[in-house]
């Protein structure tokens, strides 16, 4: 039984047409299930989608070209990888995909196609289960809005529309005033949590009250939370 995850490659340094391709072709099969499993839960690009599906597969060309100096086509693999990160820095899950499908591509191209199948088995099946669990996620972010009101120039927004917003929610910032239509009005922007979102419609009433029945939104507050 543990033969099978011995390298089939063996110990010489020339490896032969038959397991080039075997290791490639699992190389392959692997990146593909990786790139599945992100695509299943995650927004994705088709670049990304596809650079996840084909970087197993040249890691391993990689190693394989330097008869196994695993420092050597480790140095080689990192420089390549370097360059997606210079170019478009990406979110901390893309991040650790991308360093999974570079590590089963390291075992495939060492000829541990077995070990490379059962790594990327384990880490893509850890990510689904914490996915499905909300593994890491706050409550408080689902009530994250972005509140954008317009308000005639002479309007008291501190006193007039900072009260009604702080009386619905549990936490708010003004965090852009700008005028608009000439100088007219103010478009103020808040970030802010919301006690209940089931009151979202009374708040914006009270608003329009207060700005004259001029534009009021409330919208999904973009937080820059993916990072590491």
């Amino acid at each position: 039984m543990s033969s099978i995850f011995d390298s089939i490659i063996g110990t010489t340094d020339t490896t032969s047409p038959e397991q080039f391709v075997l290791c490639i072709g699992a190389a392959l099969a692997i990146g593909f299930c990786i790139s599945a499993v992100y695509m299943f839960r995650n927004d994705y690009s088709n670049s990304f989608a596809l650079t996840v599906a084909i970087l197993p597969s040249t890691v391993a060309v990689v190693i394989m070209a330097v008869s196994g100096d695993i420092g050597a086509g480790i140095a080689v693999a990192g420089a390549f990888s370097l360059v997606r990160f210079r170019s478009a820095p990406g979110s901390a899950k893309e991040i650790v995909v991308i360093f999974l499908s570079m590590a089963s591509g390291l075992l495939a191209g060492m000829g541990l196609v077995a070990y490379a199948a059962v790594f990327a088995a384990i880490i893509c099946l850890v990510m689904l289960v914490c996915d499905s669990l909300g593994f890491g996620k706050k409550k408080s972010q689902e009530t994250a809005k972005t509140i954008r009101v317009t308000v005639p120039e002479d309007l008291d927004y501190n006193s007039e529309i900072d009260t009604v917003i702080e009386e619905y929610t549990s936490s708010m910032e003004l965090v852009n005033v700008r005028t608009v239509n000439m100088g007219s009005m103010f478009k103020l922007t808040y970030n802010v949590k919301l006690k209940d979102e089931s009151k979202q419609k009374e708040l914006i009433d009270k608003i329009r009250v207060r700005n004259g029945n001029l534009e009021v939104s409330v919208m999904h507050q973009e937080t820059d939370r993916m990072g590491l």
